[in-house]
């Protein structure tokens, strides 16, 4: 399979956190799995393909091993995040003058100046009463170049190349053109389908339009917007969905809202992952705390590749270069997972099946990042190794990664979806 050209379709339909959910809930529909509600009891059979949908935002599937075994039923997990920083549109958003604005307010922490002077466009949900009294939830894309964030001329700002303060109330208020900014919600309607009068309220956002592409003298790299994370979203999406492992339950977890902090109904300091896994040890009659003692998680999310114009911020020793293999990231901070057992399993399973990897601590005088595998072992305790794919950029509108990565980290991902993890006194993985 080109998984270059099908990552490259993922990237640019999944333009909203949203419509991440819903492209991945259409691969695993079409593998075979189906939805259960969390408000019905869970009856599930061993062998059986299922998934878990919340608030249009987050996604667990599960893939029941068909000889997993009555006191133990080890979770093999991968979780990444489908949220990106972006722009979202205030609920009454319309401001007129010389030109129709948005009124918009960042989410995450994006590099502001990435955004200026590029077409935008919206996407995300919208909530509307329907004929028959029902309120309606739709997803919707424009996917027209509609908006821009113009910086402001030379000529008026002579500091902009000295570091210049982008101001959020100010600077990155798109604009639409000489029309009163009530033509979105018109637009909108008009997608739907439905009566503008209709729409009650929305979860929209501002994206870039830009498309990903693939470049390089040997057409090594991969530049786009949204390769964190959606990146580890798709390879773990991939592998999940084209492994299976008769002795354990494979899990996915597709979570929102990592960009701010992740403590929401749908992000990883929210109950999804513990309420699936609790209900499922209840299911089949097994100690939580047993299984938990037994399963791993891999938290995925990208790392920061060695600038070329800028390696005095890194730590040269683990310092990882695009198309170096999967990432594994360290610090004594503990804001990543890994650590000497759980790394030396994940390594040892990466040598048995002859993919590359290198490795990423940040320079001793620069703080730390953090992602879901911290967050997430507060609520489940279990083994975890904090992974990424390297890339440049990291949470610019438009960003760089390498594109042997992809295939690794597919290898990789799969090989820990299909390996017997022997997790006790005596620590080793076995194919």
């Amino acid at each position: 399979m080109d998984y270059i050209e099908d990552l490259k379709a993922f990237l640019d339909s999944s333009v909203v956190n949203f419509l991440a959910i819903e492209n991945a809930e259409r691969r695993l529909i079409k593998a075979g799995y189906k939805r259960i509600s969390e408000d019905n009891p869970i009856h599930i059979l061993k062998g059986e393909k299922v998934y878990f949908k919340r608030n249009d935002l987050s996604i667990i599937a599960l893939n029941i091993g068909q000889n997993a075994q009555a006191y133990n039923y080890p979770f093999h997990i991968i979780a990444s995040h489908v949220d990106s920083p972006c722009f979202k549109i205030k609920p009454h958003f319309g401001s007129e003058g010389s030109y129709g604005k948005i009124d918009v307010e960042p989410y995450g922490g994006m590099i502001a100046s990435s955004w200026m002077d590029r077409l935008l466009s919206i996407a995300g949900r919208v909530n509307y009463k329907s004929e028959d009294g029902k309120i309606i939830s739709r997803l919707v894309n424009l996917g027209e170049d509609l908006l821009m964030m113009p910086n402001l001329c030379i000529h008026f700002n002579r500091d902009i190349n000295s570091g210049y303060n982008y101001n959020f109330a100010v600077d990155t208020q798109p604009f639409i053109g000489e029309v009163n900014p009530s033509v979105i919600m018109e637009r909108i309607a008009k997608y739907l389908e439905i009566d503008v009068k209709n729409i009650i309220t929305h979860d929209l956002y501002v994206y870039n339009r830009d498309k990903s592409r693939i470049w390089g003298t040997n057409q090594e790299y991969i530049s786009s917007p949204r390769l964190d994370d959606l990146e580890c979203v798709y390879t773990s999406l991939m592998a999940f969905i084209n492994s299976n492992n008769e002795y354990a339950i494979n899990v996915l977890y597709l979570a929102n809202n990592e960009e701010v902090g992740s403590a929401s109904s749908t992000g990883a300091d929210g109950d999804f992952l513990y309420s699936v896994i609790n209900r499922m040890c209840r299911q089949f009659d097994v100690n939580i705390e047993n299984v938990l003692s037994q399963s791993f998680l891999i938290s995925a999310d990208n790392a920061h590749a060695l600038h070329p114009n800028h390696p005095e911020f890194y730590d040269l020793n683990e310092a990882p270069k695009m198309n170096g293999g999967i990432v594994i990231k360290y610090n004594a901070s503990n804001r990543y997972t890994s650590d000497s057992i759980s790394s030396a399993m994940f390594i040892d399973l990466l040598n048995q099946n002859n993919i590359p990897y290198q490795f990423f601590s940040n320079k001793s005088d620069i703080r730390g990042g953090s992602t879901l595998g911290n967050i997430l072992l507060s609520h489940v305790s279990m083994l975890s190794v904090d992974v990424g794919l390297a890339q440049l950029a990291m949470h610019s509108s438009f960003e760089t990664a390498g594109v042997k990565d992809v295939q690794y980290a597919i290898d990789a991902f799969s090989a820990f979806y299909k390996v017997d993890l022997y997790i006790g006194d005596d620590f080793h993985a076995v194919n």
